[in-house]
């Protein structure tokens, strides 16, 4: 049923060669840990303000159907009025979707490769007037282990009667150890308010560039990036580690994270804007309109390499 806790379930493992990938299809389909050769690739990171993990160390989960926040939880498609519930402690606006709320049931499993789904109908409990999300509609998370790389694919399909906006997206956690640098080509990003809401957007150059790979320092960026190539670079020297995030369409946002003191970044593909469900008239905004029966695909891909 729509809005019960997320059960306790098994952690299920994949292997390949040395590498080691953990998930928890019943705490949102997340990742408990990914490991190469016995080094973290990933950092479990416990956020109390994302209510329904309840404290537990994750090192990443889906984004599904909207990544980032939707303000004060209200948006307005088809000149209807829509408001969630609140699922992020400490702010009005409903965050990353509700994906990572639910329970995902295991599809297919093998050593390397498992298929998650979730199917979501808020039609099923209406004791809630303001439902998680308005619509429904049926996920899928593919995730395919290799000895030197990670592959997730990522689906949803409108299940409703209507049509919905809907987008995808993907957070990982990655450690923040030594003198980690990081790289990639876009073109603009936004700006946020005092709210932490989409301002301003403006060309990805000076402090906002990582066009020429940099070191990670203390400039606290929360901020997505518009116009992005596609592709991401990580490089840990002291580790002699490189990882290259490479995402197909409609995957062309990438929204990054860099708490100044904390042992982690975020770097997460994302298909949309921040807050695109308040932007309809961002042409490239992101945000797809999908027709019942219509469905958003793409995939996202990790590969390791010596550096």
């Amino acid at each position: 049923m729509p809005g019960q806790h997320m059960p306790e379930q098994r952690m299920i493992e994949l292997a390949a060669g040395s590498a080691r990938l953990g998930l928890l299809p019943g705490l949102g389909g997340a990742v408990a840990y990914w490991t190469s050769g016995g080094l973290d690739i990933l950092h479990a990171v416990a956020d109390p303000n994302l209510l329904a993990q309840r404290g537990r160390a994750v090192a990443a989960y889906p984004l599904v159907p909207f990544s980032n926040r939707v303000a004060d939880g209200c948006f307005q498609f088809d000149g209807v009025p829509y408001r969630m519930r609140p699922n992020f402690a400490g702010e009005p606006h409903v965050i990353h979707g509700n994906g990572w709320e639910h329970a995902w049931r295991l599809e297919l499993l093998s050593d390397d490769s498992a298929t998650l789904g979730l199917s979501w109908n808020p039609h099923l409990d209406p004791r809630h007037p303001n439902p998680q999300w308005p619509f429904a509609y049926r996920a899928q998370l593919r995730f395919d282990l290799r000895q030197d790389g990670l592959s997730i694919g990522m689906m949803i399909e409108n299940t409703d009667q209507h049509p919905q906006p809907a987008g995808l997206g993907f957070h990982p956690y990655f450690p923040r150890r030594g003198a980690l640098h990081l790289g990639f080509s876009a073109g603009t990003v936004w700006t946020n308010d005092d709210r932490h809401l989409p301002a301003l957007r403006v060309p990805a150059t000076g402090e906002w560039s990582f066009e020429q790979m940099r070191l990670i320092g203390a400039q606290a960026i929360d901020h997505c990036y518009a116009e992005w190539s596609g592709a991401a670079f990580l490089r840990w020297p002291q580790d002699n580690l490189a990882l290259t995030i490479s995402a197909d369409d409609p995957f062309r946002h990438l929204v990054l994270y860099t708490p100044p003191g904390r042992p982690f970044i975020a770097v997460e593909p994302v298909t949309h804007m921040n807050d695109a469900l308040n932007h309809p008239g961002v042409a490239d905004g992101g945000l797809r309109i999908l027709a019942p029966g219509r469905k958003l695909e793409g995939h996202i891909r990790l590969a390791l390499t010596g550096c």
